[in-house]
């Protein structure tokens, strides 16, 4: 009797045929983004809200495996308002770090690609749709319109540099005619701006010479250098203790409203969230299930998902036997399901959920869940 193959193998000839078909795709597509002197009229957009700095439409970005397609973002809709902050929230692979990426162009190339969607950025003139920029025109705008602040500061920061040097690189980048004496100044000036208090020392150490905490700041200090925009902040608390977390959210909170910037705040911990966003995006398997004011979000959640994950956090002075984890596991990213992607976790299906993936129907004019719980309100109401 033949012996039954393993779930998700795939034969070498299986493997070859998906690697060849995928070298195809991105080819094209790398061809494309390398591109020398596009006409800015092929990027150029309109923002359909120019309140919002920016706005992702429909994001699609998959990652072109020897195993198969990985759909990391699919269909992705949200906005970030200008001067505001928004959470992502979700659990570990369910697409916020590849959402961020997107924007900067950072993915890995070239089996990340962006497929279908609009990312529009706007510059205050004009607005461009970072999706169809040409990667030599992308350097402009990261650091000066769009920074990040990476999840591990050790990784971020290069190890056989001293962290002046690193400041200045940036600085040097995007202000070409800034003497020597004029970019230490600034450089220590930010170093101070971000508190830490020997700045002149900072300035001539290396990365291992700093706690964890100084690092982050560094890194902080690195990303707000040319006033950006929108500040992305990915998960920048995770590897820190607690009293050095809340110094640097409150960081984040002062400088934000110092260079009037709106901030895409990556996080699985809702905590954080809570005292630092504006307004919640709940992403599951690579889609948005929930979005909506912070208040919304945690005071009434829609969504099962977003449920599990209130539960799921532990409360002060409550004593419990055990903590509530989601049930179950995400399904495989290669091969999604037709149906809601929580369905096979969730704990209160009705009978529609047999049905499609299910829309986005609105709760309230600033709250959306996708969900069949809520449809037959919408219905009612004229919102599905």
């Amino acid at each position: 009797m033949a012996k039954k193959k393993a779930e998700g193998y795939l034969s070498a000839k299986e493997s070859r045929r998906i690697s060849k078909q995928n070298r195809k795709i991105t080819n094209e597509l790398e061809k494309k983004r390398k591109r020398k002197n596009v006409p800015e009229s092929e990027y150029l957009t309109t923002m359909h809200d120019p309140n919002n700095s920016v706005e992702f439409d429909n994001l699609h970005t998959y990652f072109f495996t020897d195993s198969g397609t990985v759909k990391s973002v699919d269909g992705v809709t949200f906005e970030v308002p200008i001067g505001k902050t928004v959470g992502v929230v979700g659990e570990s692979g369910c697409g916020k770090s590849v959402t961020s990426l997107s924007l900067m162009q950072l993915l890995q190339r070239p089996q990340g690609q962006i497929v279908e969607g609009e990312i529009r950025l706007n510059l205050g003139d004009k607005a461009y749709d970072v999706a169809k920029m040409p990667y030599e025109k992308l350097q402009d705008l990261r650091g000066n319109f769009v920074s990040m602040i990476f999840q591990e500061p050790m990784t971020a920061l290069n190890p056989v540099f001293r962290i002046g040097d690193q400041l200045e690189e940036v600085l040097e980048l995007h202000n070409k005619d800034m003497s020597k004496e004029k970019m230490k100044a600034r450089t220590i000036e930010l170093l101070e701006m971000v508190g830490i208090a020997n700045s002149e020392g900072v300035y001539k150490m290396f990365p291992h010479e700093l706690s964890g905490g100084m690092r982050q700041r560094v890194v902080i200090a690195m990303a707000l250098a040319c006033r950006p925009k929108v500040i992305i902040a990915d998960e920048p608390t995770t590897a820190l203790d607690v009293t050095i977390q809340a110094q640097v959210l409150d960081l984040l909170r002062n400088l934000k409203d110092k260079i009037n910037s709106s901030i895409m705040f990556i996080t699985h911990d809702l905590g954080v969230i809570a005292e630092m966003a504006d307004y919640v995006v709940v992403m599951y398997a690579g889609r948005i299930v929930e979005k909506g004011t912070a208040e919304e979000i945690f005071d009434n959640p829609a969504h099962p998902y977003t449920i599990g994950l209130m539960a799921s956090k532990p409360v002060v002075g409550k004593q419990v036997d055990h903590l509530y984890s989601i049930p179950g596991k995400v399904p495989n990213p290669i091969n999604m399901p037709n149906y809601c992607y929580f369905k096979d976790r969730c704990e209160m299906c009705v009978g529609r959920c047999d049905g499609a993936y299910p829309e986005e129907v609105s709760i309230s004019p600033t709250h959306k869940v996708s969900c069949y719980r809520y449809y037959a309100d919408a219905e009612k109401g004229g919102n599905a």
